[in-house]
């Protein structure tokens, strides 16, 4: 059987029906996920263990198989034809291979048409400093930097640097210099890259993930010495992400931790997709701004009361979950049981709908 063939042709049925992803499994036909619930492509047959590995390996490589037999799992990103690009990742489940894959659209969207909070102009137009964007995965991090970066490549004549695993979308040459790094292709680690990236004479560096200590370190030092970062992390809240920075150190290291990051942070975003009443999904967005009162918390180890700050600087641009929640369902964005669901607080929720 010609399996390349036929993952071209379950390729292009995913972007015709302009789903979010693409999942491959055995005993299962090719399975797509629209607007966040999964269809079955009735018409192509029910897998086979042959079924998914050929599938696997006709988008692989041979460097990329030899790796993945070795590692059980990998991840990449496939450009298809010039069509569209997707996030791959394989893996093994029960001995038999599993794929899922992620459609990347080929045009970045703007912070408008992501529907995200305009506060998010301003940081793209700052000279140094760190801005977080974080949410569970698959809750649009990705998407909401790329919109930052590409807002910068079309303002602003810049020199940035991205790391990333795997390169998902791709910039257009316009007023910035972008130079995009992947982990495995273009560099060991996120980590090696941001080290190196000093001497490379970045004014902004995108970190696409900041997963350890070293990482998390440099881009703090970064930030602090003259220049614009912007990074994931795997966290809920405004409050949460700055707990996990710190946590990440030894106890004899956090003190001075947190008086950098009070120094360097400039902003936490925190996002979450929910599903929209017309379709698709909008962001949920907590927006975090570290002013004068959010740095004093951090220095005297005082996050808790960050939510506070946040709710009370609604004219600096400061957005609680809450507020974000109660505004989608007040336009009849969302529904109030999805608002309720997606609410770290239902119950000051509900006050604030009252």
């Amino acid at each position: 059987m010609d399996y390349s063939q036929q993952l071209k042709k379950i390729l292009d049925i995913t972007m015709q029906e302009e789903a979010s992803d693409l999942i491959i499994s055995v005993a299962h036909p090719p399975t797509i996920r629209i607007t966040g619930q999964l269809v079955p492509l009735a018409k192509e047959k029910i897998l086979t263990k042959e079924d998914s590995a050929g599938l696997a390996f006709a988008i692989m490589d041979e460097q990329k198989k030899k790796k993945f037999l070795v590692e059980k799992e990998t991840d990449f990103s496939y450009d298809f034809e010039g069509k569209a690009r997707f996030r791959v990742n394989i893996f093994f489940q029960r001995n038999s291979i599993s794929m899922a894959l992620r459609l990347i659209s080929a045009e970045i969207k703007t912070i408008e048409q992501l529907s995200l909070p305009p506060i998010l102009h301003e940081f793209t137009n700052k000279s140094q400093g760190l801005v977080l964007v974080t949410g569970a995965s698959g809750q649009g991090k990705s998407t909401s930097l790329a919109a930052m970066v590409d807002e910068i490549n079309h303002t602003r004549a810049v020199h940035v640097i991205t790391i990333e695993d795997p390169i998902e979308y791709i910039y257009k040459a316009d007023r910035a210099i972008i130079e995009q790094r992947e982990v495995e292709i273009d560099t060991n680690s996120f980590a090696t890259a941001l080290r190196a990236s000093f001497r490379q004479n970045p004014d902004v560096i995108m970190v696409g993930e900041m997963r350890d200590l070293e990482t998390i370190s440099t881009a703090i030092t970064a930030a602090e010495t003259g220049h614009l970062v912007f990074a994931t992390l795997h966290t809920n809240s405004a409050a949460q992400s700055i707990h996990r920075v710190i946590d990440v150190f030894p106890a004899d290291q956090q003190n001075q931790i947190r008086f950098q990051l009070a120094g360097s942070l400039l902003a936490v975003v925190s996002q979450r997709l929910i599903p929209r009443i017309s379709g698709g999904f909008i962001p949920g967005c907590e927006v975090m701004i570290c002013n004068t009162a959010v740095s004093n918390l951090i220095r005297e180890n005082k996050t808790h009361e960050i939510p506070a700050v946040i709710e009370t600087s609604m004219k600096e641009g400061m957005i609680s979950l809450n507020r974000a929640l109660s505004d989608l369902v007040r336009n009849k964005e969302i529904s109030l049981n999805d608002s309720i669901d997606y609410s770290l607080n239902p119950m000051e929720l509900k006050n604030l709908l009252r």
